[in-house]
């Protein structure tokens, strides 16, 4: 008889290890999968043996582990134990001296990120950026962007992910449908985006319809007047229905943004509620806190069947596509190209 499906949410954790508490609640929620944060990750050792825990804790088979590893501000794993890796726009800033060079340090960087990540057995890592960024924007994207045009996105953004594929790691298109007109941090506060679906459609979709391949996207907490002026994307079933599944084409699990960000309001129960109810297949709730993360299971549900099998499809094109470093030799290698091409 086949095991229940998991919680349709990922969950945070406190710190370096997981409390009774924590434990005791995913043993009894049965999440999808875990999220880790800098506050998470001290030493190599130390994060395998909290990804194990973390995966002891549920009954389906090799649960995702997610973290951001983007490059550059966006990093969780730090040194000195973890490489440095560039931000997004010094591979946009290569592109435009030699596109050979920008593509192939594109590659290697998302291949090199996810050696590190397997390394430690996390699978899924939320990048890459496909946000074209605008003046007078907020500046949360700025460096995180693959450049400024959509073509320029597209082909980087695509190397990047068959670098990450290539890893083990399956990549988290982000924020679908296009984060780059916020005037403001929805970390903090909601974004109103006043463009005209016609230049949503020229613009702000284009590099997400190009990558709706990928296994993976998460939405963005903003508004779009033009589609619809009353909720934010990741709680709108027009934006999901109508936009990122059938305009943009894109079919694989679709995860909200931090339920835990400023730019939503209600109860923990009522977003994740709302967020699933729109079309997200599962909520991510980041910080760890416990009694947020119980209004959170009090308003989830299993996973539907539709996004069950999503996440099935995309493990099994995550371990078709590996093809691991035969050796630690090859890996020097293409460090030592890697840290040629970026100077």
């Amino acid at each position: 008889m086949p095991s229940p499906k998991p919680l349709a949410v990922v969950f945070g954790c406190s710190g370096l290890e997981l409390t009774a508490e924590e434990r005791a609640f995913f043993v009894k929620t049965q999440p999808l999968g875990f999220i880790l944060f800098q506050r998470n990750c001290d030493s190599p050792d130390q994060v395998r043996a909290l990804v194990d825990e973390l995966r002891g804790c549920v009954n389906h088979k090799l649960a995702p582990v997610m973290i951001d590893q983007e490059g550059g501000r966006v990093a969780r794993l730090k040194p000195p134990h973890w490489p440095e890796f560039p931000t997004a726009k010094a591979y946009a800033d290569l592109y435009r001296q030699d596109p050979q060079k920008g593509l192939e340090a594109s590659q290697l960087g998302g291949r090199l990120i996810a050696y590190e990540l397997a390394d430690l057995g996390i699978t899924i890592n939320c990048a890459p950026v496909l946000d074209v960024p605008q003046a007078g924007a907020d500046p949360i994207i700025g460096d995180r962007a693959f450049g400024g045009d959509v073509e320029t996105i597209s082909v980087l953004a695509k190397a990047f992910m068959d670098g990450l594929m290539r890893g083990g790691v399956a990549p988290v298109i982000k924020h679908i449908p296009g984060h780059g007109r916020a005037l403001v941090d929805s970390h903090k506060a909601l974004p109103l985006v006043d463009a005209g679906r016609d230049v949503l459609e020229a613009i702000d979709f284009v590099p997400f319809r190009a990558l709706h391949m990928a296994a993976w996207a998460m939405t963005a907490h903003v508004v779009y007047q033009s589609l619809d002026a009353d909720r934010p994307a990741t709680l709108s079933p027009t934006v999901i229905k109508e936009v990122i599944r059938k305009q943009i084409g894109f079919q694989g699990v679709l995860v909200s943004d931090d339920l835990s960000m400023q730019a939503l309001s209600g109860d923990f129960a009522e977003r994740t509620r709302a967020s699933l109810e729109a079309g997200c297949d599962v909520a991510l709730h980041c910080n760890g806190d416990v009694g947020e993360m119980i209004e959170v299971a009090r308003g989830a549900c299993m996973m539907a069947r539709t996004g069950w099998a999503r996440y099935k499809l995309g493990e099994l094109h995550r371990a078709a596509a590996t093809r691991p470093f035969k050796k630690n030799a090859d890996w020097a290698r293409a460090r030592q190209r890697f840290n040629t091409l970026l100077g």
